[in-house]
Formats: structure tokens, sequence, C-alpha cells
């Protein structure tokens, strides 16, 4: 391999790891306040429950899901409209995505532990289609913000979005000037 190759590489890698970073981060907190809030629900019952380690797993899992999706253009049948068409879209995308992974993954689960994959079919949402549907769309709606950010950041060019968001500015310089 050349010098180049490498470099190009080891530009990529690190590329691949940033995106990934950010998609779990962001993951990590949307499953974190859903882990919080299903506690302050159960303990309304006096069930303890605390899994804030499986909020941290499934961010991993599903950032590393995000990122080979991303990869194969999942949902950017919608790219060339106004911004809210592929924000939305993605987001609906990647939360049947995300539901659908986690069906096969309990599925597979399932199946190694000797069960059927009829038995091994999570109940999201209760086992409801309304349940599912619900699930659905708390995930989708949750991922918005995420894809709202990284189409505007898209669009504004590499590192344009991080520097206005995370940059101080001049002291009397406000958005409008």
């Amino acid at each position: 391999m050349t010098n180049d190759r490498l470099h190009h590489l080891k530009e990529r890698g690190i590329d691949e790891f940033r995106r990934f970073l950010l998609m779990f981060l962001y993951l990590w907190v949307v499953f974190g306040l859903f882990v919080l809030n299903e506690s302050l629900v159960l303990s309304e019952r006096h069930i303890v429950f605390t899994a804030q380690g499986f909020a941290l797993i499934n961010a991993a899992i599903m950032a590393k899901v995000m990122l080979i999706a991303e990869n194969l253009k999942l949902g950017r049948r919608f790219d060339h409209m106004p911004l809210i068409y592929p924000i939305a879209h993605k987001s609906a995308v990647f939360a049947l995505v995300f539901m659908a992974f986690h069906a096969a993954e309990r599925v597979l689960v399932g199946v190694i532990g000797g069960h059927s994959i009829a038995a091994s079919l999570p109940h999201m949402g209760g086992g409801t289609w309304k349940g599912a549907i619900t699930i659905w769309a708390i995930m989708a709606i949750s991922l918005l913000p995420f894809f709202g950010l990284h189409e505007i950041g898209r669009l504004l060019g590499e590192g344009r979005m991080w520097g206005i968001m995370f940059r101080a500015r001049p002291k009397g310089v406000s958005i409008e000037d």
C-alpha cells in the first residue's frame, strides 16, 4: 500500500469513528431517557428497575447499525427535496430499522437459547399493532433532532455546523450578523 492510500484509510477511519461516536452519544441519551422513564413508571408500582447498562450497550449496537445503514445510503430517497422531507423520512426509516434489528436480535438470541422463532419474537408495545406503532412513533420523533442537525450540517458543509454550535462568537455579534 502506498502512503497516500494509507493516509486516506486513516482519515476515513477517523471520520467513521467520529460519526459513530456522535450517533452513539445521541442514542445513549435517548435510550437512557427511555430507561429512566421506565424505571420511574415501575417505581410507582414499587418495582426497582435500573438498566442503564442496557441503554449503553444498545446505543453502541444501534449506532453501528445506523452507521452501516447510512453507508448503504438508506433513507436518501428525498435528499433532493426541502429539508423537512429527508429529515422526516430518515427518522421514520431508521426507527423501522431499529425495530427490525431489535426483533431480529431477540429472535437470534431466542433460537440460540433453544426457543422457537415465534416464542422469541419481542412483544414491542405490549404485542399489539397499536403498541408497536406507538413505539415506532416515539423512536421516529426521537430521531428527528439528530437527522435535523445532520441534514443542516450536510448543507452547510463539513465542520460548519460544529463551528456554529460549539465555537464562541465575538462579543456583540448576533446570528443575524
